[in-house]
């Protein structure tokens, strides 16, 4: 009986051995031909851990997008309240989103650009008005994306706000490309008139050759308050600093009011922004759709033919 267990037990290690040769066999053959498509050197000594970093690496240098995307684009990234996400939501959003800009050209704009807007309006005589004006404001994400015109319309300050991806705006100009010192402008709203009047007729401004978007400089004076907002505190660069007078009051409650902890807040900036990493998974999906939609309008462009006006008489 002892005999024909030990004969047993030498039969099963011999088995077991095989089967970890050919394990071990098939398991180097797939590393190698592994290796072999991501350009690595035949040595059966490089770690698993070496591979998935390469394989990283590979996938990154293929789904590479322009770094501006964020700032061009920035209504595709979901708002960065963790409670309030949906990742289903949210790529249905961007899908409609793409969508709506195959039937209606977007341009790049940015706060302090001079935008044209032409929008559908059941009460006006051809059933479209066209408004132009400062941005002065940019918020929202998603379907939700929205921004803020400000003009001067017979003496009298007007201001529109519309949705980016309203089916009812017909057409969008970018009529000056430009930014400011801040994200915001409703500091026009406590300043000279003349800061925020712009012809109707104004035509667009074409520039060849610019890689990068001008950033006008400007500081504008504040008229003598009462102001709507407590510009102080704000840390506003566009505003002169000369016309903010401060009294005993207004300079305790700057006092009171300060934080200069919050730049060290680490986690305070998580919480307000969306990860890099994620920035760059969500324009990388985003990257081929949108360049191709801006390669098809360049060739539409380009196709136009040049209609030599007539004499007439």
């Amino acid at each position: 009986m002892s005999f024909a267990s030990r004969i047993f037990i030498r039969d099963l290690k011999s088995k077991s051995q095989f089967f970890l040769r050919l394990q071990t066999y098939h398991s180097t053959k797939d590393e190698l031909a592994f290796k072999e498509s991501l350009n690595y050197r035949k040595d059966v000594n490089t770690s698993w851990s070496e591979i998935e970093e390469q394989k990283k690496k590979v996938d990154l240098s293929s789904k590479s997008h322009p770094s501006q995307y964020r700032f061009v684009y920035p209504e595709f990234l979901p708002f960065p309240l963790a409670s309030r996400r949906n990742s289903i939501k949210e790529q249905l959003e961007r899908n409609d989103m793409i969508a709506r800009r195959t039937v209606i050209d977007i341009p790049e704009f940015y706060v302090g650009s001079i935008l044209a807007v032409t929008h559908s309006d059941i009460h006006a005589a051809g059933k479209l008005t066209r408004f132009v004006g400062i941005c002065i404001f940019r918020a929202g994400c998603g379907l939700k994306a929205s921004f803020l015109l400000r003009n001067v319309v017979d003496g009298q300050p007007v201001e529109m706000d519309y949705h980016l991806y309203d089916p009812c705006i017909q057409k969008m100009e970018c009529l000056k490309l430009e930014k400011r010192l801040d994200d915001q402008l409703l500091y026009l709203r406590d300043c000279a008139l003349e800061h925020s009047t712009f012809p109707f007729d104004l035509e667009p401004e074409f520039v060849v050759g610019r890689t990068e978007v001008p950033v006008n400089t400007i500081q504008i004076p504040l008229l003598p308050p009462p102001w709507i907002s407590k510009y102080e505190l704000l840390g506003l660069k566009g505003i002169t600093p000369e016309s903010i007078v401060l009294n005993r009051n207004r300079t305790r409650k700057l006092k009171n009011a300060a934080q200069p902890w919050e730049k060290y807040d680490l986690m305070k900036m998580y919480r307000k922004t969306i990860p890099e990493e994620e920035q760059k998974e969500i324009y990388a999906d985003l990257y081929s759709k949108i360049h191709q939609l801006e390669s098809s309008r360049q060739k539409q462009k380009r196709s136009r033919v040049f209609s030599r006006p007539k004499k007439s008489g």
